[in-house]
Formats: structure tokens, C-alpha cells, sequence
């Protein structure tokens, strides 16, 4: 048993060397490749990532793991015990993947990236079409070829992204998330309650907003000892190892906004990363973290403190400070309504807190549809387009502004429903650490060492080692529910728009 337990971690330590060099090969694609290297970088990294693919499938290494599952009772440590499990789950899910369909995967997936890029930028999506249907092909073939799956297609990837979350625990909820926000939707709407935003497309040097997201990183808590940011088409933030995380942001000179929140997002996604508990590593269950706990605390920095009162007034000498020429006439009661103005519109990451979940839910209600073969790549885009209007009343002047706004879809399907779950999560946790805690004042006081440590200590720290409803309910004593945002977001915005 410890022999077959060290020879385990021998060949996961060899794998983890690939991951590693594919990581740092992936940011560089994303963030200063040149164009005219996308191709050559791409195919590398589907060679390196098929080369650890190879280590982590080979037969003496499932040998290894069904051994160990099978005698697991008898391993003293819990935590390795929860490795054995975390890799036997995905010994069944890959167990029928050949080395060369893995490799013909990355190709669809990295060609598809590449593709999404033009696309983007000529605002065609039909540059892009051909590689979607790729991509809905291959991941339907890998999730076929699972002896063991759930019959809907599409639940098998969203419990690939959120483990034990399927569409019959999202349906109802987003339903029920749906009624509550576009309850409260049409209430704002009925306000009389003027907000200023004349400022918000003023022209700013990015060489101040880059100062200025320093600022908010160090304040927040990022450790850039351990951490480093860049520039990309998408934000995003990866763990490289870890010491090393790594975030990027988008700058545009007439949208500032833009990049506060992306950078404040992002931010959140590098304390989860930089605080995970030193024994995961050591166990290797690091990042078995669900997408849908790491949005809700992403979400929970950029939304629940970020757009906050409380954390406006805490940076608003800086802000006078750094953006004295830009912005010397916006009081502080100004930026603060202006950063949480509701307007329905297209993009989902410029999004205001109360229309982002309709965001989401047009996107689980096409996936849902294009993945299970009730919706084609030549009808995707009317259908966005008709979703949009149905809900949000807006329509895309073009194609990088609708269906080509996300890189999400070159590499699958599944992750979207997260981003809502996560608000679900923090609205339900915010209240036990407000019970904590004087949670609003210690956002007045910049108090973030506080905030962070409660933060380990009760959400990171069982991240790695329970399911999304096992951890939702050891946090707050409750399962899943949409009602604490809906409430979070009906008292919020109520006081900003002077509506019961």
C-alpha cells in the first residue's frame, strides 16, 4: 500500500512538471504571443499537453489508481485518501480515451481558440462556425465514450465544472433566480431616480489605470511576491504553482470601469489560488476547486465589496488622486451610483450586478440546447439574438458584441452556470461573515487582512476536499438556494433607485 502510494505520487510529481510548462506556455499564448505565432505556440502546447495526458493514462498508471481505489479504507491519511478518490473519478471519465483522440481534442480546442480570435476582431462569426461545431462534436465524443454517464449530455459537463449541480437542480433555480431579477428590473425601470454617467466614457491613459489596479491589488490583498498580471483578449487568472498566479486584465482608454472590476474579479480568483492550504499541495488536491466556488469568490471581491459603499468611500482618495485631471468634477456618491447603474446590455463581463444572471441563463439555455442537438452552429447566433431581445431587450449590432463576446465555447461547455452559482454562494456566506464580524465596517477601515483570514479559514479551506453542496451547506446550514441574492440584490438596489 505505501509503496503503490509513493510510486503514485512519483508519476503525478512527473506530470505535475508537463502541467507546469503547459501553464506558462498557455499564458504566454494569451497574453504577448504575436499573431503570427498563434499557430506554431498552440501546436507545442498540444504536445506538451498530450505528453502529460500519456503519463496520467498510461496503463501502469490506471493499474496504480484502481489498486489503490479499491484498497482506499485502508489509507491512514483523509487527504489521501481524497486524492485516490479525486483520481479515480477521473480514471472512469477518461479511462476510454485513446492518447490520440486526447491530442485530436487539444488540436480542435487550440484551432478553435485561434479562430474565436479572428473572429472577434473581423466580427464574423461564421469565421468561427466551423470550429464550434468542432468543438460540440469532440466534447459529445469524449463524453460518450464514458462507460459511466448521466443519459442528458450537458449534465455530464456541467458536473464536469460543478460536481453534483445537473440541470435539474439549475433548472428550477435559474427559473426562479429569473423571476426575482426581472421583478426587480422592472421596478428600477419605473424609478424616477436619475443617475449621472456622463464621466463613465471619459477618456483615461492606461498607464493610470494600470497604477491604479497596483493599487487595488495590494489593498485587496494579492501578493505580487507570488503573482503577476498581464494583458489578454479575455481576463483570466491561472495557477502556474504554487507561488505563482497569474491574472490579466483588458484596458480600454474610453472604459475604465472596464478594468477596476475585471482587475477586482480576477483579484479574487488570485486570493483563492494564493491561499490555498499548504497541505492540499503536499497532497496534490490543489485546484480541485469547483468553477462555481471560485466565481462566487471572485464575484464576492468584485461585486459584494467592490460596488460596495463602503469600499467607494475607501477608495476614493486615490482614485481623486490618480484620475485628477479625468474626473475632478464626480463626487463620490456619483461614482459609487455610476459603478452600480442597472442598464440592460450586451456584454456580459460589463454587465450590471442585477441583468449579469440573464447573461448567464441565455447562455445555459443555448448550450443546453446546442449540446443535446435541440440547436445547430447555424442557428446559434439568431437564437442568442432572440434571447437577448426576449429578456434584455437588446439586439447586437455585430458579432463581437453577441455570439463571439465569449472565448468560453472553444474549449467546451458547462462552465457559464457557475458564474451565477457563485453569486448564489457568496449572497449565502456573506451573512455568516457579517455574523463574524462588523463585516461593512472592516470594508470602511480597509481591513482586509481580517476579511482574508475569515475568508481561509472557512471558505478555501474545504474547497479542495468537498462537493459544491457538501461545502455550500458546512458554511451557511443550508443547501443552494437563489433567495439571499435575490434578497442582496432587492435591498441594494432599492436604496439606490428609492423603490419599497
Amino acid at each position: 500500500m505505501i509503496t503503490e502510494l509513493k510510486e503514485l505520487k512519483k508519476r503525478i510529481e512527473e506530470v505535475k512538471k508537463y502541467n507546469h510548462a503547459i501553464s506558462i506556455l498557455s499564458y504566454d499564448f494569451e497574453t504577448v504571443c504575436p499573431k503570427k505565432g498563434y499557430e506554431d505556440e498552440a501546436s507545442i502546447i498540444d504536445f506538451f499537453s498530450n505528453e502529460a495526458f500519456k503519463l496520467m493514462n498510461s496503463k501502469e498508471m490506471k493499474e496504480l489508481i484502481v489498486s489503490l481505489y479499491e484498497k482506499r479504507m485502508e489509507v491512514e491519511d483523509e487527504l489521501d485518501r481524497k486524492l485516490i478518490e479525486k483520481l479515480y473519478k477521473n480514471y472512469l471519465k477518461k479511462k476510454n480515451i485513446t492518447n490520440e483522440f486526447d491530442l485530436e481534442m487539444n488540436k480542435v480546442f487550440s484551432k478553435a481558440g485561434i479562430s474565436w480570435l479572428k473572429a472577434k476582431k473581423a466580427n464574423d462569426y461564421s469565421l468561427f462556425k466551423k470550429d464550434l461545431e468542432k468543438v460540440v462534436e469532440v466534447t459529445k465524443k469524449a463524453v460518450l465514450l464514458r462507460e459511466k454517464r448521466f443519459d442528458n449530455i450537458y449534465d455530464n459537463m456541467l458536473d464536469d465544472c460543478e460536481e453534483g449541480i445537473l440541470t435539474e437542480d439549475l433548472d428550477p433555480f435559474f427559473d426562479s433566480l429569473k423571476k426575482g431579477i426581472l421583478n426587480i428590473l422592472e421596478k428600477i425601470k419605473n424609478s424616477k431616480h436619475e443617475i449621472r454617467t456622463d464621466f463613465i466614457n471619459r477618456k483615461v491613459p492606461i498607464h493610470k489605470q494600470q497604477i491604479f489596479s497596483d493599487y487595488l491589488l495590494k489593498l485587496n490583498g494579492f501578493n505580487f511576491d507570488k503573482g503577476y498580471v498581464g494583458q489578454s483578449e479575455h481576463p483570466f487568472t491561472t495557477s502556474i504553482a504554487k507561488s505563482d498566479t497569474r491574472l490579466t486584465t483588458h484596458y480600454y482608454d474610453d472604459m475604465f470601469l472596464s478594468n477596476m472590476f475585471s482587475i477586482i474579479h480576477e483579484g479574487g480568483h488570485g486570493l483563492f489560488m494564493q491561499n490555498e492550504r499548504e497541505i492540499d499541495h503536499k497532497h496534490y488536491i490543489n485546484n480541485s476547486v469547483t468553477n462555481g466556488m471560485h466565481e462566487s469568490v471572485s464575484r464576492f471581491y468584485e461585486n459584494v465589496i467592490g460596488r460596495s459603499k463602503e469600499y467607494i468611500h475607501l477608495i476614493y482618495p486615490k482614485f481623486k488622486e490618480i484620475f485628477k485631471e479625468e474626473f475632478s468634477d464626480v463626487s463620490e456618491e456619483e461614482l459609487y451610483e455610476a459603478i452600480n447603474i442597472v442598464k440592460p446590455s450586451l456584454i456580459r463581463t460589463e454587465a450590471d450586478e442585477v441583468t449579469y444572471s440573464i447573461h448567464i441563463i441565455i447562455r445555459y439555455e443555448i448550450e443546453k440546447k446546442l449540446v443535446n442537438g435541440k440547436l445547430t452552429c447555424d442557428e446559434v447566433k439568431d437564437e442568442w439574438n432572440k434571447l437577448y431581445k426576449k429578456y434584455l431587450g437588446v439586439s447586437p449590432k455585430n458579432d463581437s458584441e453577441g455570439i463571439l463576446q465569449d472565448i468560453h465555447w472553444t474549449s467546451g461547455f458547462g462552465y457559464f452556470p457557475s458564474y451565477s452559482l457563485g453569486n448564489a454562494y457568496n449572497a449565502m456566506y456573506v451573512k455568516k461573515i457579517s455574523e463574524a464580524m462588523d463585516f461593512k465596517n472592516e470594508i470602511l477601515k480597509g481591513n482586509f487582512k481580517k476579511i482574508n483570514r475569515w475568508m481561509s479559514d472557512n471558505i478555501f479551506y474545504y474547497a479542495n476536499v468537498l462537493t459544491p453542496k457538501e461545502w455550500i451547506y458546512k458554511i451557511t446550514n443550508k443547501n443552494l438556494t437563489p433567495d439571499d441574492y435575490i434578497s442582496y440584490l432587492e435591498k441594494k438596489y432599492s436604496e439606490i433607485y428609492r423603490f419599497n
